[in-house]
């Protein structure tokens, strides 16, 4: 459902939240993880995650709403190899996609993937690359699709990191960067980002008892995005 944008007569957009609830119920199990969601207005909700050898994984979740063509389901394979990673992704709509990454030093690795979308007649190629230390990780990605992506995360402590990341559409020409932080008190999370679109966000998690937590979000939008 999510929140409620109401208009004003500056650019400006306020947004009121909108309650719903919620039931579900988990499985976890070493090797099999199960989680089921439905919400009061009819939709379900379901992720699986199965390890079906120590290097496989099987990973499966599906969303089913009574809207028309908008019930979906993803099922991924993922294979870990010893300095290498794969996945194959098979989803509704005859959407098949594939990826790859290869570690070449201890810090550096690089990728590609590839995506068919049989339903919108629609393929790309992508490429990425990831560099990390202990204190720092930058990717970077390039999709035949338009689209250049760039992130850089940085730990400044045990409890603070600070992230940034761009991205640009050399078809559209659109352009989008952001920069974020993420601060861990000892019972709290603190999240929030700022972006060029002039969108501000805050995310607060406290963890008030073992299984109960409290979650509290905040989104200002200073101007309308074009």
């Amino acid at each position: 459902m999510g929140p409620t944008e109401i208009p004003s007569q500056s650019s400006e957009a306020i947004k009121i939240p909108t309650a719903h609830y919620e039931f579900g119920a988990n499985f976890i199990d070493p090797k099999l993880m199960l989680f089921g969601r439905i919400m009061t207005d009819g939709r379900l909700n379901a992720r699986v995650k199965n390890d079906l050898t120590e290097n496989l994984t099987l990973k499966a979740n599906a969303q089913l709403t009574n809207e028309p063509h908008m019930s979906h389901g993803m099922v991924n394979f993922d294979y870990k190899g010893k300095d290498y990673r794969t996945q194959l992704q098979l989803g509704n709509g005859a959407l098949f996609g594939a990826s790859y990454i290869q570690s070449v030093t201890p810090h550096l690795s690089l990728g590609g993937e590839v995506f068919w979308a049989g339903q919108h007649r629609k393929s790309g190629i992508g490429y990425a690359a990831r560099y990390n230390t202990d204190k720092m990780v930058a990717t970077g990605q390039v999709a035949s699709t338009g689209m250049v992506a760039l992130s850089y995360v940085q730990k400044v402590s045990e409890k603070v990191s600070l992230a940034s990341d761009f991205m640009y559409n050399y078809m559209s020409r659109d352009v989008t960067a952001s920069f974020g932080y993420d601060y861990i008190l000892r019972q709290c999370r603190l999240r929030g980002k700022i972006d060029s679109n002039g969108c501000t966000a805050a995310f607060l998690e406290e963890r008030l008892n073992m299984g109960l937590n409290f979650i509290l979000s905040a989104e200002v939008r200073l101007t309308c995005a074009s």
